[in-house]
């Protein structure tokens, strides 16, 4: 039992490593940095981890990016929510085309309307200036291609057969 958790925490951390390094590759949409590789993880940490771990990875990441001036208090609801409802789906349901779904609706519906209360109270955003929806469409865009670039990468491993040897080396 102990063996299968130090693995799952070296899988979170290395999956921290990779979002932290991949928020590199981001682009701005409206105000918002958008970090597709972090909702790519978020994905995988559905898949292989579970939610809790899945969470964890989209907190701890966002808290070092912030940290390292890589990203903004938007990573936060930007990665966590996603994280979280998809790896609630995927562990419901097994079906991976859902879990793609939840992680872009977390992050874009749930995700984009709790970021307006960031902005306005810790980033000090006039509240005229943005509209409770505002972020909505920035983290869509960021988060589908995310879950596009999983889907793919997740969908070839399945195929392959690899994706379920994964899975029980990790119970």
């Amino acid at each position: 039992m102990k063996k299968n958790q130090v693995k799952k925490l070296a899988l979170a951390g290395m999956f921290c490593a990779i979002a932290v390094v991949g928020s590199l590759f981001s682009f701005p949409v409206f105000g918002s940095k958008c970090a597709p590789v972090q909702h790519m993880v978020n994905i995988l940490c559905a898949v292989l981890l579970g939610p809790w771990y899945g969470l964890g990875v989209a907190f701890a990441t966002s808290l070092i990016r912030n940290l390292l001036g890589l990203g903004s208090l938007m990573a936060f609801p930007g990665s966590m929510f996603g994280a979280l409802l998809c790896g609630l789906v995927y562990k419901k349901t097994k079906n991976l085309p859902l879990t793609l779904v939840g992680e872009v609706g977390g992050t874009s519906v749930l995700g984009g309307l709790c970021a307006y209360p960031v902005a306005v109270l810790l980033m000090g955003k006039s509240a005229s200036d943005i509209a409770f929806y505002a972020y909505i469409f920035p983290f869509f865009i960021s988060t589908a291609a995310g879950a596009i670039i999983s889907g793919i990468l997740v969908f070839t491993l399945k195929k392959c057969g690899v994706l379920s040897k994964m899975q029980n080396g990790l119970k």
